[in-house]
Parts: structure tokens; sequence; C-alpha cells
């Protein structure tokens, strides 16, 4: 067993959505990743912007550290990574889809105390802080980098900091009503029925009058594929037809609820379905498993399938929708997020994200306005 261990670094904040990376850096990985891109040591080296020497020496270290080798070492050939390497990438990349939300909560915490410490008034108001717990979505990342950065000008607002712990839909709205947080995120279909799985689930969650629904945004679901789609899939029913390899998410989730309305609809039951009961924790972790083989298909968001380069069916739109309690509505902490959720500057930024579109985002809604099956 290898020992671990964390680290990380500050960096400026910068407007405009944030580039994809890894959420927690390891030096082996990005030269393996960079080798298996470019195909050569110097490839690799000018990638990273390394020196050829260095990039040489570091992964003969490597090689002699962990007692096996890390590419074919071969004159004159194009650089490869063993079947050992390879290994590592794979679980280095797996580990990081299936903890991707935990590390971005971390991560968000790590920026807010930090935030805390470059404040002149390092007491900050409660009005700054707004606990979310809510359905994994990358959309609220953009929008915690988004509202954590301070309105310039000489009348130039603190940052507000998203404290967000990402959970399933239905853990979200539990955690809003037993007071464990001001707001939270759930998706479903907007034009499901009165009498599907989703009303029924949600239904006992939310009250008229003690709720308010909060417009957010519309994103595409559907099948994640090898790129290509090879099994030529375009719905469920070709899935369970064909056998493929389906890796599911786990209970409790929006998107597990999504694939037992879609199962229903499709006359089909989970039995159907090879691997319905392999579950992932997050969107990129099921892309994760399709692209590395050991599935065949998965539902998920199709940022998670541009971001790993998958192929994308699309089954569906569905509203994601944030919650909170009528008598929150006034706190200045959650007027500044609906300021923040109106703006043409956040329509921008949220529009830019594959797959993402933003649909009634900052407007406060009665249940049936947003939810149509609200009876």
């Amino acid at each position: 067993m290898r020992k671990i261990e964390l680290s990380y670094t500050l960096t400026p904040s910068r407007p405009g959505p944030s580039q994809p990376s890894a959420l927690l850096r390891n030096p082996m990985m990005d030269v393996l990743h960079a080798l298996r891109s470019s195909g050569s040591i110097s490839g690799a080296a000018r990638e990273l912007g390394l020196s050829y020497r260095h990039v040489w020496g570091q992964l003969k270290d490597w090689e002699t550290q962990l007692g096996q080798g890390l590419i074919f070492w071969e004159r004159g050939q194009a650089a490869r990574l063993t079947p050992f390497g390879e290994r590592l990438l794979m679980a280095e990349r797996l580990a990081q889809a299936r903890l991707g939300p935990q590390m971005e909560g971390l991560r968000a915490e790590l920026e807010r105390a930090f935030a805390m410490a470059f404040e002149e008034n390092q007491s900050a108001s409660a009005s700054d802080v707004i606990t979310l717990y809510a359905s994994h979505d990358h959309a609220l990342t953009e929008l915690q980098q988004f509202a954590g950065i301070a309105t310039e000008g000489l009348n130039a607002s603190p940052p507000l900091h998203l404290d967000i712990r990402f959970c399933g839909s239905v853990d979200a709205i539990r955690a809003l009503n037993e007071g464990r947080c001001s707001l939270a995120g759930f998706h479903t279909q907007p034009f499901a029925a009165a009498g599907s799985l989703s009303a029924r689930t949600y239904r006992p969650l939310l009250r008229p009058g003690l709720h308010k629904i909060i417009g957010f945004a519309r994103r595409a679901q559907g099948l994640m594929v090898a790129p290509g789609n090879p099994l030529r899939l375009k719905d469920m029913t070709d899935v369970a037809r064909l056998q493929a390899r389906f890796v599911n998410r786990a209970i409790g989730t929006g998107t597990r609820l999504l694939l037992e309305e879609l199962l229903v609809q499709a006359g089909l039951l989970p039995e159907d379905i090879v691997g319905f009961s392999h579950a992932e924790t997050s969107h990129a972790a099921v892309a994760q498993a399709v692209q590395s083989g050991s599935a065949d298909v998965g539902l998920g968001t199709e940022y998670a399938a541009r971001q790993e380069g998958l192929g994308f069916v699309p089954l569906t739109e569905e509203r994601y929708l944030l919650v909170c309690l009528k008598s929150a509505l006034e706190q200045p902490g959650l007027q500044r997020l609906l300021k923040h959720l109106r703006s043409p500057s956040w329509h921008e930024r949220l529009e830019s994200l594959p797959g993402y579109t933003a649909d009634h985002c900052g407007e406060v809604a009665a249940m049936k306005r947003l939810l149509p099956w609200w009876t």
C-alpha cells in the first residue's frame, strides 16, 4: 500500500469560466498524461513547460521508487506507457472522478478560509456565507467562483461564499427541511406528469407557503457512450436490448430517479439493465467508467460527457432548481445571490458551459410555475 500526501496551491481568481483541471495535482500523473497525449518525452516537457532533462530524470526516479517501469524506453520510437503506467493513470482518474464532489467541497472551504485572511476585516458576516446542499452540478461550482469574486469599484461588495455540500437531490431538500442549510439544489424533468415518480418523490418534501422555488438552469441529460457511439444506442430500450454494460448513480440522486422514470416510460424493469446495481458517485465518475471501458454506457449530463471526450445521446432536458424557506428570502446573502443569478454576466458564463442554458435564472416562483406537475 502506497502512502498518499495531499497538497494545494494558492492562485489568483480570474473572471470567466474556469478551465477544466484536476482537483488534486500530482507531478507524476501530469507527466504521464502529457506523455500519453504527446507521444514523446520532449513533447511532454514542452507541454508542461519543463526541460527534457528534468522530465527524463523524474521518470527514472519514479520508476526506481515504484519498482516498476512507467514507459517503454525504446530509442527512436514514440514514448508509450507500460501497462503499469496505464493502470496508474486509470486508477488516478477514477479516484478523482469519484471524489470530485467531496474535493470541490474541501476546496471551497479552503478558499473561504483564505478569503477571510486576505480581507482587512477578518470577521466575515454571516450574510456573506450561504450553506447550500445540492445535487452535484458543475454550474454550481461555476456560480461558487462567480459569486466569490468581489465586485469591483468604489462601492465594491465583499465576496459571497457559497458553502456547497454535494449530496443527492432528495437528501438536499431533507437537509433544508431539517435546518442544516439555507438553500437546496435539485433537478427534475420540467414536463413530468402529476403521477410521475419525480412528482411522487418531491411533492411530500415541499410545502406551498413554506418553500419558495428559485429558477437556475436547464441542462441536457442523456446517454454517455464511447466516441462514435459504436453500439448505436438511442435510448434505454436499446441499452436493454443490446445488453450494454450500464453504470448507474446512487440511490437518492436525481439522476437515479430520472433513470427509474425512463425505465417506467419504456416498460422496462431494473433487471433488464446489465449493471443496474453498479453505482458511481458523480456524473464525472460515470463518464470515467465509460471512458475506461469498464462500462458501455451511463446516464449523465452532456457537460460530463464532453469533458471526457465521450459521445452523448440526449434523452431529456431537465430543470435544475434551487429551493429555500420563504422566511429566508429577505436575508441579505440570499438577496445578493439572486442579484448574481439575474445578472447578464452570469447568464453568459452559464451558457458557455456545454449542455446548459439559463432558465428563469434568479426568478422566485410558486411551485406550480416551475414544477408543472405540482398540484
